[in-house]
């Protein structure tokens, strides 16, 4: 049975435009004792908050958290049994990528009560903002999200190369910018074909949102060209041609919309 001290709402802040962010979000941001978010969710968001909550940022970029996950942990634990209203807020879904299910496994384990709120994640909000269908009849059959923070070639061979290449598949990429080479790489080797259009967007749905267009064989080097800042993410798949069509005037406008090679250009 769980006690009843206080309660921990893993909570997605979404992509990072606040207009994204679920009422259910919002209301238990106004109404939390402690929010405990972080890096990625934009101060916009957390204006939602309770005048008289405490804030607490436990950020983490790649290669530096500061504030280390067991720490994460236990501070839930602590504002949870001093019987407050903790809201824990994760960029885009708690669960995608985001050791929600980390989190909510130890809360439980230690009689916590908990409640998970979905978030639209970075991979809807970026394709959106493109206007990309991640599926779409008659050009692909599945999408898979994976996450490109790799620590060595053991975790590269741990993945499912063959259906990750698999040309009917949209491939999202989550934290892949150091490791883009290596998966473009790996899907060529396993049959995907260097042609295959793919996009990187940095800030997705936010007012600095940027992208780039390439096809699979040059996607790391535009992404490096780029020099992009803040979250990057990566889709790959015939999908990504159909944001040529359906922002015809954006691409006529806008050079950051234009495909790095003939290539990639929609055609019809």
């Amino acid at each position: 049975m769980m006690s009843s001290d206080g309660h921990v709402f893993l909570v997605g802040a979404g992509p990072g435009d606040p207009g994204l962010l679920t009422l259910r979000a919002k209301e238990l941001l106004e109404t939390a004792d402690v929010v405990i978010y972080d890096r990625l969710v934009s101060d916009e968001i957390l204006d939602f908050a309770a005048k008289s909550a405490t804030l607490i940022s436990v950020g983490k970029c790649s290669g530096h958290h500061l504030v280390p996950q067991e720490e994460i942990n236990a501070m839930l634990v602590h504002h949870a049994k001093a019987g407050n209203r903790v809201v824990r807020l994760k960029g885009g879904d708690p669960m995608i990528f985001g050791r929600g299910g980390e989190e909510a496994e130890f809360l439980a384990s230690r009689d916590i009560s908990v409640e998970i709120i979905p978030g639209i994640t970075a991979a809807q909000g970026a394709a959106a903002s493109l206007g990309i269908p991640l599926t779409q009849r008659g050009i692909n059959t599945s999408v898979r999200y994976v996450t490109g923070h790799l620590r060595d070639e053991a975790d590269l061979a741990d993945l499912d190369w063959d259906g990750l290449a698999d040309g009917d598949t949209t491939l999202v990429i989550y934290m892949g910018a150091a490791s883009i080479k290596h998966l473009a790489q790996k899907l060529q080797a396993h049959g995907r074909s260097p042609a295959t259009p793919a996009v990187v967007i940095a800030n997705a749905t936010r007012a600095n949102q940027r992208q780039k267009f390439a096809d699979l064989e040059q996607l790391a080097s535009v992404t490096g060209q780029a020099g992009f800042k803040g979250p990057v993410l990566f889709i790959v798949g015939e999908v990504v041609d159909l944001a040529a069509l359906l922002r015809k005037t954006e691409r006529e406008s806008h050079e950051d919309l234009s495909f790095a090679t003939a290539a990639c250009v929609a055609t019809g």
